[in-house]
C-alpha cells in the first residue's frame, strides 16, 4: 500500500472513531486467545478430532506445538498423528505432519471448507447487500466470506482490505475496486496470510465494515476457532472496523472450537441461514446482536 493511501485510511480511522465515540459505541476490544478447553485434557478420539481440525485450519503443525496446545506429551502426539495418517487424513514428516489434501488443494486454488455451500451462497448475497458504493471494507479469509466477495461485483469506488489470496485475485482486476492485501505467513487451507505481520498491517487503518468468519459460535463461549494463528489477525481486524458483521452458516451455531477470540459483544450483526434454531436466534439477539436470516 502506498504511503499516501495508508495516510488516507488512517485519517478515515480517526474520523470514524470520533463518530463512534459520539454515538456512544460501547463495543469492547477483542480479548486475547484463551483455550476453550478450560484446562481439561481431551482424551483419545476427541483429541484427535480437534487435532485434525487444527491441521485443516493451519495446513501443518509441529509435534512440539501440538503437545503444548493439547497439554499432552510429544509421544502421545506422535501416536495421534500415526492414527490420523493411517486413516488417510495427514502425512507425517520429521517433527510434525501436514494435511494430505493440502498440495492438490493449493494448486487448484480451492478452499478446505466447502460444506453447506448453498447456505453460504445465500449468506454471501445477504451480507453483500449491506455494502454501499464508496465504502472501505475488510473481508476476512474463509469460504463464507468468499461468497460475500463474489456478490460485490458492480459496486463502485470500493476499497477492500483482505488477508485472503483468493479474494484479492477475485476482486483485484475488477473496475471500481482498490484491493489491498496484508503480509504474513501463508496458510494453505484458507489460502490466506496470517500471523503477527498480517495483524500489524491493520495498525492505523480503519474501515466502515468488517466481514468476519468463524469456526463456531456459542452464546456462552463466544467466537471460537480451531487454532491460534488467526486470533491476532481477527482481533486487529475487529479493532480497525466500525461495524462487525459475522457471516456464519447455522451449522456453526451452538458449537465450540479450540481457541476463544471473544464474546458475542464483539459483533454487531450476524448473517446466517434459515437453519438457525429459534432458541439460538433469540439468545443471540438477547446478547445485542442483530440477526439477519438469508433465504
Amino acid at each position: 500500500m502506498s504511503s499516501g493511501r495508508r495516510a488516507e485510511l488512517a485519517k478515515n480511522r480517526k474520523t470514524l472513531q470520533a463518530r463512534g465515540a459520539d454515538a456512544g459505541d460501547a463495543r469492547p476490544a477483542a480479548r486475547g486467545a484463551t483455550d476453550a478447553r478450560a484446562g481439561k485434557r481431551l482424551l483419545g478420539e476427541a483429541r484427535r478430532s480437534r487435532m485434525l481440525d487444527w491441521l485443516r485450519e493451519e495446513g501443518s503443525a509441529r509435534v512440539s506445538v501440538l503437545a503444548s496446545a493439547f497439554g499432552v506429551s510429544e509421544v502421545t502426539v506422535r501416536q495421534d498423528l500415526e492414527k490420523l495418517e493411517a486413516d488417510g487424513h495427514v502425512v507425517r514428516e520429521h517433527g510434525g505432519a501436514f494435511l494430505k489434501s493440502m498440495p492438490d488443494q493449493v494448486r487448484a486454488m480451492a478452499l478446505q471448507h466447502q460444506e453447506h455451500r448453498a447456505a453460504k451462497q445465500h449468506i454471501g448475497r445477504a451480507a453483500a447487500a449491506l455494502v454501499g458504493d464508496g465504502e472501505t471494507i475488510i473481508i476476512d479469509s474463509g469460504s463464507t466470506t468468499t461468497e460475500v466477495a463474489a456478490n460485490l461485483f458492480g459496486r463502485r469506488d470500493m476499497t477492500v482490505i483482505t488477508n485472503a489470496l483468493n479474494i484479492a485475485l477475485m476482486l483485484g482486476a475488477e473496475p471500481g475496486f482498490d484491493v489491498h492485501m496484508t503480509g504474513g505467513h501463508f496458510k494453505a487451507p484458507t489460502l490466506s496470510l496470517s500471523g503477527e505481520r498480517s495483524a500489524d498491517y491493520f495498525r492505523d487503518l480503519y474501515a466502515q465494515k468488517l466481514f468476519l468468519a468463524t469456526a463456531a459460535l456459542d452464546v456462552n463461549s463466544g467466537l471460537t476457532y480451531p487454532a491460534l494463528s488467526d486470533i491476532a489477525v481477527k482481533r486487529a481486524m475487529i479493532e480497525s472496523a466500525q461495524t462487525i458483521c459475522l457471516v456464519a452458516d447455522s451449522s456453526k451455531i451452538g458449537r465450540r472450537s479450540f481457541c476463544v477470540l471473544g464474546g458475542l459483544d464483539l459483533v454487531h450483526t450476524l448473517v446466517t441461514d434459515d437453519g438457525i434454531a429459534a432458541r439460538d436466534r433469540k439468545a443471540i439477539e438477547a446478547a445485542g446482536v442483530e440477526v439477519i436470516v438469508a433465504t
